[in-house]
């Protein structure tokens, strides 16, 4: 099996540095990289010159459309038989391509996904992010590797498919939720996907608050998106962040009015995010971190998939895009 990593980076060479270096101690070594810059200001020639003896390297150098057409453009230009991407903030632990074809020839599928883990090197805020990322008390567990709330759909910072499934399914579509939009339409056409749980990777994530803010924010829009262009892939874990916006909101209006008791049920909630947190992370800054983390992941998420359901479900606005997508499938 050879493989082919395709990285789309954009104004990132310090990430880039790490992850060449990761992918250089790889214990299987039948891989190339393609990695595409997608019209940075800040280039990562420097750094690729650095690893070319180590690593096979493909670098293509384009102006900036976006990471599904960059991850397109790696594609194109891949030789492997099966493709494998990353983002550029993740660092590959030494056994993953050896893990992964071994995995391929015992359990083969068409495609798979891989968890995301912590490094010990990543920041407090980090390994907090993780943790809400991660952790089945704000929904995300099955980024850490659980699959029971709803059909696996492998994302982009960790996740492979075959030649044959890129000729057949074709591509990523400029759209928030691309990957899970691909890993559908992969399901839909008949290919098998499984979650490895051996293949992990570890994700840096956003480093401010600010920024993973805004990610989860998109990421709430874009299960609206996504359930209009896949009506069936809209599940009761997807709704939890917006029940958990509104029933909070419930909870504190119902105790300044009612009975302030009632506000024993988030300070038990957030009792078990805080010893949940501490149970993994083994630090008690890091689980006060964690719990505001989980509240950021929990309600941005949330108020994004609010904001979009009253656009798009109620009033109807912004379908235009939605109908150019589902012209553009195969």
């Amino acid at each position: 099996m050879v493989f082919s990593i395709i990285v789309p980076v954009y104004n990132r060479p310090d990430e880039v540095s790490e992850l060449l270096e990761s992918l250089s101690i790889q214990t299987f070594k039948d891989f190339e990289l393609v990695l595409v810059e997608d019209g940075s200001t800040k280039p990562c020639a420097n750094e690729v010159e650095s690893f070319r003896s180590d690593i096979q390297i493909k670098y293509i150098v384009k102006e900036n459309t976006g990471r599904s057409d960059t991850r397109n453009v790696g594609m194109k230009h891949a030789g492997g038989d099966y493709f494998i991407f990353f983002d550029s903030d993740c660092i590959i632990p030494p056994p993953y391509l050896e893990t992964v074809n071994r995995l391929l020839k015992d359990h083969y599928t068409d495609c798979f996904g891989g968890p995301d883990s912590e490094h010990p090197s990543f920041s407090p805020l980090q390994k907090a992010v993780n943790y809400a990322m991660t952790s089945f008390w704000t929904t995300g567990g099955i980024r850490g590797g659980k699959v029971g709330m709803e059909n696996f759909k492998p994302r982009t910072f960790n996740m492979g498919f075959s030649r044959e499934v890129y000729e057949k399914v074709g591509g990523f579509k400029d759209m928030y939720g691309e990957d899970i939009d691909l890993s559908i339409r992969i399901q839909q056409t008949g290919f098998t996907t499984k979650l490895y749980r051996e293949a992990f990777v570890y994700h840096k994530r956003r480093v401010n608050l600010r920024k993973f803010y805004k990610q989860v924010h998109i990421f709430g829009q874009a299960r609206i998106n996504l359930f209009k262009l896949h009506p069936n892939s809209l599940k009761l874990v997807h709704t939890l962040p917006a029940l958990f916006v509104v029933g909070s909101i419930a909870i504190i209006l119902f105790a300044i009015f009612l009975t302030p008791y009632l506000l024993l049920f988030p300070a038990v909630y957030l009792f078990v995010l805080f010893f949940d947190a501490l149970a993994r992370t083994k630090r008690f800054s890091i689980a006060g971190l964690a719990v505001i983390t989980s509240l950021i992941q929990l309600y941005g998420y949330g108020l994004g998939f609010i904001k979009s359901f009253i656009e798009k479900i109620i009033l109807r606005r912004g379908l235009e895009d939605i109908e150019t997508l589902k012209k553009s499938y195969k």
